[in-house]
């Protein structure tokens, strides 16, 4: 899945929804399961130890690690709806990449190439029919996500094309949901981790990073949100 620099504008996302006095930010951080090509998937493994990391603070995680199903996908947004997060963090693997990307866009398409259980999307699109948009914007700032990445000491860079696999289904039924009921979202695709290079405790550090750049967003939402502000 090729990766595309993006500029990350700061100013597009909407603030998040303002909670009740004294609610501590409920965050669900997502991983995959195995796909074709990938009989072990380290973004399962990384998304459990982020959800145990004591540099969220009050926050509480939450931690699903999908199979990679285009069903699984298409339910997502039901997912959400149940576990109702102020924050959702995906990580997926893109194994040719050698940077951390932040996903920009989710696209409202599929590719061809067959989900853990051997099944191809029923569709070249997402969402049926034209009201679907094409785009949704990643529902966060990316900007201060990349810099908590590289102050961490993680190779990092925006990215337009999150592919058109399960990874890129999710960020567009996340994003869309997010926007809809103004939360914050963020697909992530990280390499394949390599020690001396970037290895797997490198990459956790700096998305831990990543998770505290987004609660300062949801604070800072709920700031501007608060009556009288």
């Amino acid at each position: 899945m090729p990766a595309h620099a993006a500029s990350l504008p700061a100013d597009d996302v909407r603030a998040p929804a303002p909670g009740a006095a004294g609610h501590a930010p409920r965050i669900l951080i997502t991983g995959f399961g195995r796909f074709p090509g990938a009989p072990a998937n380290p973004s399962g493994p990384l998304a459990r130890a982020l959800a145990r990391s004591r540099r969220l603070g009050a926050a509480r995680a939450e931690t699903l690690v999908l199979p990679t199903l285009w069903d699984e996908a298409a339910r997502f947004a039901q997912t959400l709806d149940r576990l109702d997060p102020d924050i959702v963090l995906m990580v997926g693997l893109a194994g040719r990449r050698s940077r951390v990307s932040i996903e920009t866009l989710g696209r409202c398409a599929t590719g061809l190439f067959p989900d853990a259980g051997r099944r191809r999307p029923a569709a070249r699109r997402l969402a049926a029919g034209g009201a679907a948009p094409d785009v949704i914007g990643c529902a966060a700032a990316g900007a201060p996500l990349l810099h908590a990445l590289r102050q961490s000491g993680v190779p990092a860079s925006g990215s337009r094309d999150a592919g058109r696999y399960v990874c890129n289904a999710l960020a567009y039924t996340a994003y869309g949901w997010a926007r809809r009921t103004g939360r914050i979202a963020v697909f992530v695709h990280i390499p394949r981790p390599r020690p001396g290079r970037l290895s797997a405790s490198r990459i956790e550090t700096g998305l831990e990073a990543v998770l505290v750049a987004l609660l300062a967003q949801h604070r800072a939402g709920r700031l501007t949100a608060a009556p009288g502000r």
